[in-house]
């Protein structure tokens, strides 16, 4: 599994990435997290506002941080 977080280097953005973190933790499975900051890659997803984090290559949150818990039941 493949995390995104699509933004560029905002407190809004560390603070998703930190959640993910968290939310991979508490779910106990194997996914790679990766920092998208070049701003043409994040507007090839479609994204016109972060921060946002995709999901194996389909954007779940846009222009929020979603909490480790929301997260979580995104990765179910």
């Amino acid at each position: 599994m493949k995390i995104q977080i699509l933004g560029t280097g905002c407190a809004k953005c560390r603070a998703l990435q930190a959640n993910a973190e968290a939310a991979v933790k508490a779910a106990g499975i194997g996914a790679a997290i990766e920092k998208v900051e070049d701003i043409q890659e994040i507007i090839k997803f479609g994204v016109m506002m972060t921060p946002a984090l995709a999901i194996d290559g389909k954007v779940k949150v846009v222009g929020k941080v979603a909490s480790a818990d929301e997260i979580k039941k995104l990765l179910a």
